[in-house]
């Protein structure tokens, strides 16, 4: 499939074009993920209309130049205070992308300033997939942060093709390298291409907890028997219990660390 030429991109923060916000959140947009992600209980504190007032600055609308009413990407980034000087706050966090919005929301109930900023997606519409827009989308986030005058971006990345191997411990599978010495997932790739560094895996970066009647509902399986379940676009099993009431499904991410020029 051929690029999307680059000149046709245009990316605005919501603060500048408020009148996409509704279209980020369509069901287009929506079904660019697994329905079971959307019901991570930390996602409210960032994406909550209320929450996400705050950082329309950081919150990304890509559009077609020849088309300039429709969004086609989205990307979102949270900032917040990182540091020893901070308590508990001297290493990324081992609950990566549910820990980073948390301390964001601290951050804000403290009045704390914010000295970095971490990504927490990047979405392109499914017509418009495969066509390098993804990584103009990161580098327009990167762009935005060094405009909001942070040098730091940090991601807790989610492998885009570890869903296909969930079994595949996760550590072993962010190590593999390909024969050039560049990372074997494509996703990782894409951001290493362009100077990140790898810090650490987060192993507990989403935790999402649900009824069987919820996860059944979220993926249409039909969780009747307790250990580990494979679903569809997860990136490790989900832990099932019967005689609970509930399935738990605790997705790793990798930590990654853009160092940008000021």
């Amino acid at each position: 499939m051929a690029r999307f030429p680059e000149e046709r991109l245009a990316v605005f923060t919501l603060a500048e074009r408020p009148d996409l916000r509704a279209q980020l959140f369509s069901a287009e947009f929506q079904s660019g993920l697994p329905e079971f992600m959307r019901h991570d209980p930390a996602a409210a504190l960032y994406y909550s209309d209320g929450n996400l007032d705050r950082y329309v600055d950081f919150a990304l609308a890509a559009v077609d130049r020849e088309r300039p009413d429709r969004a086609i990407g989205r990307a979102f980034s949270v900032p917040f205070a990182f540091g020893a000087g901070i308590a508990d706050r001297d290493a990324l966090p081992e609950d990566g992308w549910d820990a980073v919005i948390r301390w964001a929301y601290q951050d804000y109930l403290k009045g704390r300033v914010a000295n970095a900023v971490s990504a927490l997606e990047i979405n392109v519409l499914a017509p418009y997939r495969g066509r390098g827009i993804a990584q103009l989308m990161l580098a327009a986030m990167q762009e935005n942060t060094r405009t909001r005058g942070f040098t730091d971006l940090y991601a807790p990345l989610r492998p885009s093709d570890k869903h296909l191997e969930p079994l595949t411990p996760f550590a072993d599978y962010v190590a593999r390298r390909r024969g050039d010495g560049l990372p074997h997932d494509s996703w990782i790739r894409t951001h290493v291409r362009v100077g990140a560094t790898i810090v650490r895996v987060a192993p507990t970066s989403m935790v999402i907890p649900g009824t069987l009647a919820e996860w059944s509902g979220w993926t249409g399986m039909p969780f009747d028997r307790s250990g580990a379940a494979i679903v569809p676009g997860a990136l490790s099993p989900v832990h099932v219990s019967v005689e609970q009431n509930h399935a738990v499904y605790i997705e790793p991410n990798l930590w990654i660390h853009h160092r940008l020029s000021p």
